[in-house]
């Protein structure tokens, strides 16, 4: 088959441990360099902490994979450097239409609204992705040491450290360290090393993803078929990607045979009918698969920590796979960076597995109500479905009730015991747990972004368009705050007086277009906490500086430390 890629192939190097007897201690080890395990080094190098990676194989991804990024995704790659080659090179799209049998039923846009830097999702084939975060890997190898052709074989987790086992083409050696994280896949060996398990449901069903090279005159858009006249009684998914190259994904149904429709002669007849006997392609790449929503009831054992598939896994309607393992990795750095430099106590890393099993069971959900929908088992959920269908097209209430993939959305973890104080007064869709909100703002006198102020520290919004002598009344209370608090700057809007205006660790913004007023619900005095992952943690129309030194100690988990950690010891 044709191809517009060439996977990369990454060096090995001969580890120096190959050369002691004594087995080197890390603060963190990492398992698995595909998108978990790189965000994750990269997220804790641009915190401070060093870590191991290692990966059994030389180059990213076969085949294009995942490749429906969402926005909080590439905001959280934006936070981490790594976002721009993404966007550059990405498909950008909003747009969906929605198809029962000859005719369209209706569209939807998923980004409605102006003011944010990244788009609603991008289409990008999962071997750039990882190309891309392996590129910034390297930016940071001060603090990641990437090793490729590094098999972990043994694993010894114990309450206060982890030991493993690494195979190389020159020998074996160990490694200890405080934090292993696990990233090696759906099928991951860790967790079989550990006699740990995923549960879930495996759906009855086939899927064949076909890879075209094409030029075509499809709008750069989200198309999904119900029971089309070129693929009766099934469904059909049509994507665009960068390099000409169109995804289409068939459901085959269960009796079909996997190897027999993988081959192209048995491929090319379906693409065909799809697209017209007149149109001319080249198939660069197909797989069928059949897939399972599941999690790990827990995400950590001892200190060791699951994530990505590892620890959950979804069907890809919704494109909820990549894009909750990076909400997960950007849950998890922040907390065990904190814990690693003494900031914070074990049990913070406990909210890791609270949050975002919160976050995989949504997932699962929206992944499982989409398969169901898409795929019926029974004459009384066809019928339901085809009605549906029918009604949305002259109908907007129905709309509601076609499910061909619920898309990712940014995870808001509500009952986080994280939280802090919140104030009803402010808009409800930043309430604490919520993911921050961009917008365009000017900073310097010169255009920037709301989002790229906040992440890998606390920062505390502050309204603040005060009077002369509210902001000197104000300011002693903050620069002691700031005296207190190390891991926490002010971002402030303005215009501000003086006294606001010199604090120390401190960056002035002003309104560019007045939606930071409008989707934060600003007034002079008040105040938002933002988490280093970017999620409010506490807000205020009134702040004081004991409420939130108060708030970022809860943020910590300070008091959670009272409590008998389940899985970590400090």
């Amino acid at each position: 088959m044709p191809t517009t890629y060439n996977n990369p192939v990454y060096p090995y190097r001969r580890p120096d441990e190959l050369n002691s007897d004594e087995v080197r201690h890390c603060p963190v080890i990492i398992v698995g360099a595909g998108p978990s395990g790189l965000t994750a080094a990269i997220d804790l190098a641009l915190q401070g902490i060093d870590s191991v990676l290692l990966d059994d194989n030389n180059t990213v991804s076969v085949g294009s994979r995942a490749i429906c990024f969402a926005k909080r995704t590439l905001e959280i790659m934006d936070r981490l450097g790594a976002a721009q080659p993404m966007l550059d090179k990405g498909v950008t799209w909003q747009h969906g239409r929605v198809f029962f049998q000859e005719r369209e039923v209706y569209d939807f846009n998923l980004l409605p609204e102006e003011g944010h830097r990244v788009p609603a999702f991008i289409n990008l084939q999962q071997y750039y992705f990882e190309e891309y975060l392996v590129d910034r890997a390297e930016d940071l190898k001060e603090h990641i040491d990437l090793r490729w052709r590094h098999k972990v074989t043994e694993i010894d987790a114990q309450a206060d450290h982890t030991a493993i086992t690494i195979a190389t083409q020159d020998g074996d050696y160990r490694l200890t360290c405080d934090y292993l994280l696990v990233a090696d896949g759906a099928n991951s060996k860790i967790r079989d090393m550990l006699g740990l398990e995923s549960k879930g449901q495996i759906f009855q069903d086939r899927f064949l993803i076909a890879d075209v090279i094409m030029k075509a005159d499809f709008p750069t858009e989200r198309w999904f078929w119900f029971d089309p006249p070129f693929h009766p009684n099934q469904s059909v998914l049509l994507h665009k990607q960068p390099d000409n190259v169109w995804r289409i994904d068939f459901q085959l149904g269960w009796d079909a045979d996997p190897e027999e429709e993988k081959k192209e002669e048995n491929i090319r007849p379906r693409v065909q009918a799809m697209l017209g006997q007149d149109v001319e392609f080249e198939l660069e790449w197909a797989s069928v698969y059949t897939f399972r929503c599941r999690k790990m009831d827990d995400f950590a054992y001892r200190r060791v920590f699951f994530m990505g598939d590892a620890a959950h896994q979804v069907s890809p309607f919704g494109a909820r796979g990549a894009n909750g393992a990076a909400q997960s990795i950007d849950n998890l750095a922040w907390k065990l960076a904190r814990v690693v430099k003494g900031e914070a106590p074990a049990a913070l890393l406990e909210t890791y597995n609270t949050e975002r099993q919160h976050g995989a069971t949504e997932n699962i959900l929206n992944s499982t109500r989409a398969t169901d929908f898409i795929t019926p088992k029974s004459r009384v959920s066809r019928l339901f479905r085809d009605t549906a269908l029918e009604l949305a097209e002259h109908y907007p209430f129905a709309r509601s009730l076609v499910n061909s993939g619920r898309l990712s959305m940014p995870c808001r973890y509500d009952n986080s015991p994280l939280n802090g104080p919140d104030s009803s007064r402010m808009p409800a869709d930043l309430r604490p747990g919520s993911p921050a909100k961009d917008a365009p703002v000017r900073l310097c006198g010169e255009s920037a972004w709301l989002l790229n102020q906040l992440g890998n520290r606390f920062v505390l919004m502050l309204d603040g368009r005060l009077s002369t002598s509210q902001a000197e009344a104000l300011a002693p209370e903050l620069e002691s705050l700031l005296q207190t608090q190390p891991d926490l700057d002010l971002l402030i809007l303005g215009p501000v007086s003086r006294a606001l205006s010199r604090l120390p660790r401190t960056t002035l913004i002003e309104d560019a277009d007045g939606l930071v007023d409008q989707r934060y619900g600003l007034m002079p005095g008040s105040a938002y906490l933002i988490r280093p992952d970017q999620h409010v943690t506490a807000r205020w129309v009134e702040c004081d500086a004991l409420s939130v030194a108060e708030a970022i100690d809860r943020a910590l988990g300070k008091q959670l430390s009272m409590q008998e950690p389940r899985h970590v010891t400090a």
